[in-house]
Parts: C-alpha cells; structure tokens; sequence
C-alpha cells in the first residue's frame, strides 16, 4: 500500500477511504478526477459560473467532512453528483428567487443530452425524446437526478405544484407512449 495517494492507480474508493483517513492528497486526486465532469454537468443544469464554482468547492468540502465519517460509498461518482447537485440547489435558493421558465425549450437540448447511453435506442428512451421539453426537463431531475419535487422546483426555477402536475402529466405520457412502442 502507497504512502501517496496516486489518482492514476488508486480506484475511487480507495481515494476516498484515504479521504476518510485524513489525506489531503487524496481529496486532490478525486478533485482532479471528478471536478472537472461535475463542473459541466452543474453548468448544464443552471446557475452562473460562481454558483457553479461554488457548488463545486462546497462538494468536495463535504467530501472531507463526510468522507471521515466512515460511511460505506458504493458509486462514488455517483455520491458525488447527489453531493454536488445539491449544493447548487442551495446555491440558486440563496441567490434568486425561483422565476418560472418561460421556454423551456433550452432545457430539451440539455435533457436529451444527459439520457443515461442506456437508453438511447430503447423503447423508453425513444418515448422519453417524444415527451414535450418541459415534462423532459421534470423527469429528468426526479427520476434521473433523484430530486424530491421541492429540489426540482428550484432547479428548473417553476413552483412546486407545476412540477408535481408536470410530473404527473409525463407519467401519463411515458406510459401512452411506451403502450405505442411496444404496439
């Protein structure tokens, strides 16, 4: 076992068990790792450039708090994302009130982009790019991010209700379109 963590042989976990351990070089590596992806990732789901940066900091700040914990982490990219997505959340709750979105047509390209490869030509990602932009856009950060509908709201900037009804909406629509996809 290395002194050093190393983030061209060490696997994540490793890195964060490091982490955990109290090795700044190791919070480095993940950084040098992760950043960068989590940073365009963030870009693409709103926010400016310093709610971005921010969110980024503050990501790998509660990597170091958390990580001492001890916690077991299976997906620590996908530990990552979770942390990181939500302290842009915070980000955009203190800095703008939330403003509906009056196109969301924006939103589509963005949706479609960040379509798990998985279902690209499948019959659920054939019906998911046949949703309206908006009830993609809802999906997308219930279903796909994981956020509780409250998160999502401050998200895409549109109050609770329309996305609990836009999220109702397109289950109803998967569901039709899905029907007509197997047909």
């Amino acid at each position: 076992m290395t002194l050093v963590a190393d983030p061209t042989t060490d696997s994540d976990r490793e890195l964060l068990a490091r982490v955990g351990a109290g090795d700044r070089a190791a919070l480095a590596a993940l950084y040098e790792r992760h950043a960068p992806w989590i940073t365009v990732r963030l870009e693409r789901r709103g926010g400016d450039a310093d709610q971005v940066d921010t969110a980024v900091q503050d990501t790998f700040l509660a990597v170091w708090r958390q990580a001492r914990r001890g916690e077991a982490v299976e997906e620590v990219g996908a530990w990552l994302w979770t942390i990181a997505l939500r302290r842009l959340i915070d980000q955009l709750r203190r800095r703008r009130p939330p403003e509906p979105v009056a196109d969301p047509t924006p939103l589509a390209g963005v949706v479609r982009d960040e379509i798990p490869i998985a279902l690209g030509d499948t019959e659920l990602g054939r019906a998911f790019a046949r949703l309206e932009p908006d009830l993609q856009a809802v999906l997308a950060a219930t279903a796909l991010d994981g956020l509780d509908t409250r998160e999502a709201a401050t998200l895409l900037g549109i109050p609770r209700g329309t996305v609990k009804s836009r999220l109702h909406r397109a289950r109803h629509h998967l569901r039709r379109l899905l029907e007509e996809e197997l047909r």
